[in-house]
């Protein structure tokens, strides 16, 4: 030691330098007078890095930190002394010990600073001046955790608020511990309210604020019981907002503390949601249930007949429970085609409502598209059916006004009953539309009930698709064939040319009927691909047989759909052209109706397939429209008496006029004319002597395949099958319109 700190040294009393070295905080003595360190523990130097003995003799004044203890230590003693003054009466008995403590920091002999707290007390040992014990405890720990702790705290409050979720947290008891402001936002807590910080008063606010206050706090409890319950809710604010409530336990060390509740505002949400089952259940244009919503309508009336047939111990059908009602407008294509598709929504709109003016609040109005609507009629018998339908209709036959116009909307409704007619959706749909097509063949503007015939309808639907598939098969795999029948001149008795019929022999099927197939054909369209068939395939016997010699009029009839194609005059030319046959030994026969639909356009296609030379006859004449003006515009040849009009020859005297009008008119126009169905003998001689040119049927031959017609044109051209009743077998099909594969019954 230097001699200033031995001096100083000597100072300390006896036993004090002992007793602070066992202490474990730093701990000084120091004059009162001198301000000067007399003794210093070991911990002591080591706070400040210095070894103890370094300290001896230094003046804590060295040791200042901070501004603020510059004038600490010239205020410690008076405040230490007054204090001992106060005590007076206790300075005989024991010595003075009052001190002050406080926070703050001591420079280290390396510079830097420290954070302590530091505790002075004054004492007077019975030997010596005035001491000051300076106790020092090192925060420095301690002031890091708090560092911490606030940078978490604030690491929290901006996680908190920058949260899209509202959060309360709450300690067990329940009372609020934190909260965040999006909170205070979602459930509109005034700021007033969160000022206080009175807990329950926000509580009862949000008790308040839901639709139902007693579910929410029976549910809380329920919470604050089971500390460790997580658990999901949904709440209904009176303001109209959703909040899903999510609520976690808060935990430390294991063990239950608090619970944090997270509120999420899910009202757009559910609005969202409720919009896309509302447009997935209703009919954008009109806001009628569709298709969707109905069925499930439907499925529950069906449920309520079913519960009541267990009731009834019978699972047979009762009383009529509801009524399936399909409508569909008459004549609404036109409506569409003729003023715009917009027109036509504005048409479906008016109709909406007057069908729901029509039936009562209780019944079910649905749109299925286009312009077809279904009507669910609960606690409705044949006879409240019948009621709902002729209210529906009558609302409907009240003149329409719009845009300026004044016109008049009729339907066609189909009424299929439960339980009576079914225990599906399907089966009454396909009942009642069955009924709805019924009507339409009626006359339209009505209604019809589901009917045994409406049931053989709905399978007939199904056999119509098995056939439409089986028919399609048939073309790719070759089992078609034609046959041809004889065309003979009546005055002569030979045959002058052949009408081409096709005929299908199926493995599975057997022998199908053209008068089957084809309509089936001609609905999906397909009916043009077999008409190519028939005509290259008819085409092309021809050009044999003119090749062989055989001067034969091939005629191939035409469907309507066949003869509209864009390429069907180029595509006849491509067949005669490829097969080498000559224009004029090719006849295309076409119906009347064929010829008066877009009239401009069919009369350019006969004048195109005219100049190529081929012939052209009117099929079935005098079935169809005949206009006197327009039929000698037409580039045609030859004229075929249907065959109903050759059945009653020649007793009937309406087919007897008939027949000779239109010989007569044939003449007049320079028209060959030609007979079909023709069967017995008397019809064959009422034909000659009325001057028809030819005639096919049974009393020549019915329809061949190629090898047999050709045995047929060896026999003597007078020979001729034997008179025979009227015949209609079952292998060739039934009486029907003509088209490319579909003659009258063969005859």
């Amino acid at each position: 030691m230097t001699a200033t700190a031995n001096a100083t040294a000597a100072d300390a009393p006896e036993g004090l330098s002992a007793l602070i070295e066992t202490m474990l905080h730093a701990v000084w003595l120091v004059n009162a007078q001198s301000l000067s360190i007399v003794a210093a523990n070991r911990a002591a130097g080591t706070l400040l890095g210095v070894p103890a003995a370094d300290l001896l003799g230094k003046s804590v004044r060295e040791l200042i930190a901070t501004p603020e203890d510059l004038c600490f230590w010239d205020e410690v003693a008076d405040a230490v002394a007054n204090a001992a003054a106060n005590s007076a009466a206790n300075a005989a008995a024991t010595p003075a010990t009052h001190h002050i403590e406080s926070h703050s920091l001591v420079r280290r002999f390396d510079g830097l600073t420290v954070p302590v707290t530091r505790r002075v007390s004054r004492i007077e040992p019975a030997a010596g001046g005035a001491l000051y014990v300076v106790a020092l405890h090192d925060r420095s720990e301690q002031v890091n955790v708090q560092r911490e702790l606030e940078v978490a705290a604030a690491q929290l409050a901006a996680t908190l608020e920058s949260t899209a979720d509202g959060i309360l947290v709450t300690d067990l008891s329940g009372r609020i511990r934190n909260c965040n402001q999006r909170f205070a936002q979602m459930w509109g807590v005034p700021p007033e309210l969160l000022l206080v910080r009175d807990d329950d008063a926000l509580l009862d606010w949000m008790r308040r604020s839901v639709v139902d206050p007693a579910a929410y706090m029976r549910r809380l409890a329920a919470l604050e019981e089971a500390t460790m319950l997580r658990a999901s809710d949904v709440l209904q604010l009176h303001s109209g907002q959703v909040i899903e409530r999510v609520s976690l336990p808060q935990c430390s060390h294991g063990r239950p503390i608090g619970r944090v509740y997270s509120y999420r505002d899910i009202t757009e949400k559910i609005e969202a949601g409720e919009r896309i089952e509302t447009l997935s259940t209703t009919d954008a244009l009109t806001g009628l249930p569709n298709r969707r919503r109905l069925a499930d309508r439907v499925k529950a009336c069906l449920a309520e007949v079913q519960r009541g047939q267990l009731q009834r111990g019978s699972p047979h059908p009762g009383p009529a429970q509801f009524a399936l009602m399909l409508l569909n407008l008459d004549g609404f294509k036109h409506i569409n085609d003729t003023l715009g598709h917009a027109f036509g929504d504005s048409v479906l709109i008016e109709v909406a409502t007057r069908l729901r003016s029509g039936l009562r609040q209780s019944d079910t109005v649905a749109r299925l598209g286009s312009d077809e609507f279904v009507l669910l009629v609960n606690l409705a018998d044949a006879g409240g059916a019948e009621s709902s339908a002729r209210r529906v209709l009558d609302a409907l036959r009240q003149p329409f006004h719009l845009a300026g116009l004044s016109f008049t909307v009729t339907a066609s409704i189909g009424i299929a009953l439960v339980p009576g007619d079914g225990t599906t959706m399907d089966e009454l749909m396909g009942r009642a539309d069955a009924a709805m097509q019924e009507a339409k063949r009626a006359g339209r503007a009505g209604f019809r009930f589901h009917r045994s015939q409406a049931r053989r309808s709905v399978a007939e639907s199904r056999t119509r698709m098995q056939l439409d598939h089986a028919m399609r098969l048939a073309l790719s795999q070759d089992r078609f064939r034609l046959h041809y029948q004889p065309q003979v001149d009546l005055a002569s008795g030979r045959v002058l040319g052949a009408e081409a019929l096709i005929r299908w022999s199926d493995p599975e099927l057997g022998e199908v009927p053209p008068a089957e197939f084809i309509p089936v054909a001609e609905d999906s369209g397909f009916i043009i691909a077999i008409g190519d068939w028939v005509l290259h395939q008819a085409v092309t016997q021809a050009a044999d047989w003119h090749a062989r010699g055989l001067k034969l009029l091939v005629s191939v009839n035409v469907s309507a759909l066949q003869f509209q194609q864009p390429g069907f005059v180029e595509g006849v030319a491509l067949a005669l052209r490829n097969a080498r046959l000559p224009a004029p030994m090719l006849e295309l026969e076409l119906t009347e109706s064929m010829l008066v639909h877009d009239a401009a356009d069919a009369l350019a296609r006969l004048h195109a397939l005219a100049e190529l030379g081929v012939k052209l006859a009117i099929d079935d004449f005098g079935t169809g429209y005949s206009s006197l003006s327009y039929l000698k515009r037409l580039p045609v040849h030859r004229l075929k008496i249907d065959r109903s009009f050759v059945n009653g020859l020649p007793d009937d005297e309406s087919d007897i006029g008939l027949v000779h009008a239109i010989i007569n008119m044939g003449r007049a126009m320079h028209l060959q004319i030609i007979a079909e169905g023709v069967e017995t003998e008397a019809q064959r001689r009422f034909l000659k002597k009325a001057g028809c040119d030819q005639f096919q049927g049974f009393l020549f031959a019915r329809a061949l395949d190629a090898e047999g017609f050709e045995a047929r044109l060896k026999e003597p051209p007078q020979a001729k099958a034997p008179a025979r009743k009227r015949l209609r077998p079952a292998t060739v099909g039934g009486a029907g319109p003509a088209h490319p594969c579909l003659p009258a019954p063969p005859h």
